[in-house]
């Protein structure tokens, strides 16, 4: 199985951090977005290698660029690089360019967000260069919140990780390996954008953006997950979001919670995930012949 290595590029005099995966010769290029309070290594799942994002897509054929959110990682001491959306977009995008240089794509670059990288998925997703991604895969976020999570965010908006993030992120605990450091998600340090980003991103920034997204589209939360609601009435309200994608698939992964990466079944989400980006590349292929006649 491939080993991920540490990238560094240079993004308009910013360094953006994170880790890859390649194959010989990639089916396609699936970019990876963690969420708040961690970074690339998220994708890797520490300890577990079969759990793996990076691992199982090298395996499978895809290339895989998890990077450190702009913001986290190396770019950390450059907070006036990023404090506009457009800017965190460019670094991005940039750092994949850079990364991949003129290493082989497959068919292109699909775009994968978990829980606060969804923003910046999006947002790429909805870009001008947006509309060439094969697809978007958004995990662990949504429009409503769980009871419970209502109270941490109204918290969230006086401090930074405020009590109670913790067991909405892990509960229930029995969903993931005994020896996964529960500090891969509890980091000290967050961009100064961040806070705002959370809080905005339900209710304005995602139903504002979403429409603007013209790719296919899977959105994935985990059964048991304690932060976004789950029931039909959330789901539905998700898919009218996106009223411009080709195709929407609506996935609720089983025996899962909120961090659908680093749960006994990330495996298997992984997996399916991969599917997908190779069903997108299929239809993606299909329309290119069609249009040539």
């Amino acid at each position: 199985m491939t080993t991920p290595r540490p990238r560094v590029v240079i993004v308009d005099g910013v360094p953006m951090s994170g880790l890859v995966a390649e194959a010989e010769d990639p089916k396609a290029v699936v970019v990876a977005i963690h969420g708040g309070g961690t970074s690339a290594v998220y994708f890797d799942c520490p300890g577990h290698p079969h759990l793996s994002l990076l691992r199982l897509g090298a395996a499978l054929g895809f290339s895989v660029v998890a990077l450190d959110r702009p913001g986290y990682g190396s770019s950390a001491p450059y907070p006036e690089a990023m404090q506009r959306p457009e800017q965190r977009v460019d670094l991005a995008f940039g750092a994949v360019d850079r990364i991949l240089g003129q290493r082989p794509q497959g068919a292109g670059l699909f775009v994968m967000g978990h829980s606060g990288g969804c923003e910046l998925s999006v947002r790429m997703a909805a870009s001008p260069r947006g509309v060439d991604l094969l697809g978007l895969e958004l995990g662990g976020t949504g429009r409503r919140y769980q009871p419970a999570a209502k109270e941490v965010m109204k918290a969230a908006a006086q401090q930074d990780r405020p009590p109670g993030v913790r067991e909405l992120l892990w509960e229930p605990i029995r969903l993931y390996p005994a020896d996964i450091p529960r500090g891969i998600t509890n980091s000290s340090t967050a961009p100064h954008y961040e806070r705002a980003m959370a809080l905005n991103w339900p209710h304005q920034d995602f139903p504002a953006l979403a429409p603007g997204v013209r790719v296919p589209v899977r959105f994935t939360v985990g059964e048991h997950d304690n932060v976004y609601r789950t029931d039909p009435t959330a789901l539905a309200e998700i898919t009218e979001l996106f009223p411009a994608t080709p195709r929407f698939v609506s996935n609720l992964e089983p025996d899962t919670g909120h961090n659908l990466s680093l749960g006994h079944t990330a495996a298997d989400y992984h997996r399916n995930l991969f599917a997908f980006v190779e069903e997108c590349a299929a239809a993606r292929s299909a329309t290119e012949d069609l249009e040539a006649g």
